[in-house]
């Protein structure tokens, strides 16, 4: 045990940069509880681990007496003076009482305690090295793997990169060498531990302060970041010198800059986009090169509604939403983006269908319910509220307002002695093309 001893307090010295001493110390600590149950309640009983050899021993201070009554805290003259030659009565004296084979219990409880002091000592280091560290980038080399968390070495400590922190498009190989950002310092079950993440947008962020000179000095300030990683980031930067152009000092000459931290996230996609305190600016600055034909701004709600050409409406939103959900994740506001010719096509069918309700009114033409409907005018009941003077100033009803009126109030009439309502006639009207249709298809067959 002793040799086996003496190795791992070398080894754990060696590799891991842990304090000999504090181990030994922690073990013989750890051993004075194996020293009493082999020697009962010794007098100020402690163990000495012999850091030359390794050899175990225990020592109890014991009370020089004339004859012992308790052979626990005293010893008798005559052995005293063996051990001290100048001993007195009621002198403490200090000896050995390793019991036999205390050897083989004792390495029992050293392996136990030195586990646990070695917990003990890394969890500190761990701690004194990594907590001033949280937010640099780290490399180190995949170890293993439990589950699907990463274990990665860092050279004189291992460090975790959990599943939740990994970017979903990567795959790691054992031996491969990454780069990672220390997220936390953690308390785990083994001791402290460096939780390494490369999904964070705080990765991406500290490769861009590592690679860009001008955003590590403060010339550029970055405003913004969103990130859906192994996909897709957009950086929002503010150059607080107006000879700096922010945007190609980040891309870099002949894109060097980026293509350096493109590289680094996989082909992950990278959109540098300048800040703009107009949020509406700000906006079209983020779903560039989409182009946006105007938007509505809803500032007391941070809501955005932007209308595009229907060829640039696929572009605006990106593949699974993502050009969107991103935009709206940089600005803080919410985006909704539309089709304007389909929101265009969408009133006139409306206007179409209260031009052809107001004409299926007997009395009434269809140019005249086209001009009540343009007026504004778009059902029945909003028709009958107004006067004959008013009907008069809308153009192509100077002459006939009074009958278009009479019409009105009679199909009003009609409809209140048949019992049906407005809203029913409407249902019916759009369930006859249906009827048509299947009578068609019957005919057909």
């Amino acid at each position: 045990m002793n040799a086996e001893f003496l190795a791992s307090m070398e080894y754990w010295e060696r590799e891991k940069g842990l304090d000999r001493e504090i181990l030994i110390s922690a073990v013989e600590d750890a051993l004075l509880s194996a020293a009493k149950r082999a020697l009962g309640p010794a007098r100020e009983l402690r163990c000495q681990i012999d850091r030359k050899n390794g050899d175990i021993r225990a020592y109890a201070t014991l009370i020089v007496v004339e004859k012992i009554i308790n052979k626990h805290d005293e010893i008798d003259i005559a052995r005293a003076c063996l051990h001290k030659s100048d001993a007195q009565l009621n002198d403490e004296i200090e000896v050995e009482v390793t019991p036999k084979n205390f050897g083989r219990i004792a390495s029992q409880n050293a392996k136990q305690a030195l586990m646990q002091a070695i917990r003990r000592a890394e969890k500190a280091l761990v701690y004194s090295e990594f907590h001033d560290r949280i937010g640099d980038i780290v490399s180190g080399e995949v170890r293993g793997f439990d589950r699907s968390d990463v274990l990665i070495d860092l050279g004189r400590f291992e460090a975790l990169l959990p599943n939740r922190e990994r970017v979903p498009t990567e795959e790691y190989q054992r031996g491969e060498r990454i780069r990672c950002y220390v997220k936390s310092v953690a308390g785990g079950g083994h001791g402290s531990e460096i939780i390494l993440s490369r999904k964070d947008p705080e990765f991406v962020l500290k490769l861009f302060r590592l690679e860009v000179s001008e955003i590590n000095d403060g010339t550029i300030e970055v405003k913004g970041i969103a990130r859906e990683p192994g996909f897709r980031t957009k950086l929002a930067v503010y150059s607080r010198d107006e000879k700096v152009d922010p945007v190609g000092a980040c891309v870099g000459l002949r894109g060097q800059r980026v293509k350096n931290i493109v590289r680094e996230l996989n082909n992950e996609k990278i959109d540098i986009i300048p800040w703009d305190e107009n949020i509406e600016t700000y906006v079209t600055n983020a779903l560039s090169p989409a182009e946006i034909k105007r938007m509505e701004v809803q500032s007391e709600r941070k809501r955005i509604h932007i209308f595009v050409e229907p060829d640039q409406l696929s572009l605006a939103i990106g593949r699974r939403g993502q050009n969107a959900r991103l935009t709206s994740l940089l600005t803080g506001w919410q985006i909704d983006i539309d089709s304007e010719e389909e929101i265009k096509v969408g009133f006139e069918e409306q206007v179409a269908k209260a031009v052809e309700a107001l004409a299926s009114i007997p009395g009434i033409e269809k140019t005249q319910a086209d001009a009540i409907v343009h007026a504004g005018l778009l059902t029945l009941d909003a028709l009958n509220s107004v006067e004959a003077n008013d009907l008069k100033e809308i153009p192509g009803l100077e002459d006939s307002a009074e009958t278009v009126l009479a019409a009105a109030k009679a199909e009003i009439e009609r409809r209140s002695a048949g019992g049906t309502h407005e809203s029913e006639l409407n249902s019916q009207a759009e369930e006859e093309p249906m009827k048509g249709i299947s009578n068609n298809s019957d005919k057909a067959e």
